[in-house]
């Protein structure tokens, strides 16, 4: 008889969870996103990245051509091999590294970049050539 009759659906589904030897990538190496806001407003396109614990220092923005890319590079911190038995944790505390093709509807050229309260806050306005125009009637 097969296992697969031996075992509930609950196992069958957490089966390989923590397996590293599965074809399914095991828990402790999946990867997560990094939490993100994109919106457009009026003014033109705003990105906010949660970076709870950082400092505006650990965090890097470079622009490439039409590329906006946002990078933090977790350094590992004395202490960190201490034995700690964690509750709960839910606060993200590892690297990321973040790429977003920006429309040329954008100026990069004129993009901001602020740091308040945990939150980086870019800031990238409308292009010139992308603002609307009214055309006079001959």
């Amino acid at each position: 008889m097969s296992d697969l009759f031996l075992t509930s659906p609950f196992d069958i589904l957490f089966k390989d969870f923590f397996n590293t030897n599965s074809p399914f990538t095991p828990a402790k190496e999946a990867k997560y996103s990094h939490p993100v806001d994109i919106y457009e407003d009026d003014k033109g396109l705003n990105i906010e990245v949660a970076c709870t614990g950082l400092d505006k220092d650990d965090i890097d923005i470079v622009i490439e051509s039409s590329v906006l890319r946002i990078k933090h590079n977790r350094q590992d911190q004395e202490g960190d091999d201490e034995y700690v038995n964690y509750i709960h944790r839910s606060i993200s505390r590892r690297s990321f590294n973040l790429g977003y093709r920006i429309s040329n509807r954008f100026d990069l050229d004129q993009a901001n970049a602020e740091f308040k309260n945990g939150l980086l806050i870019i800031d990238i306005p409308f292009a010139k050539s992308a603002k609307p125009k009214s055309l006079k009637i001959k």
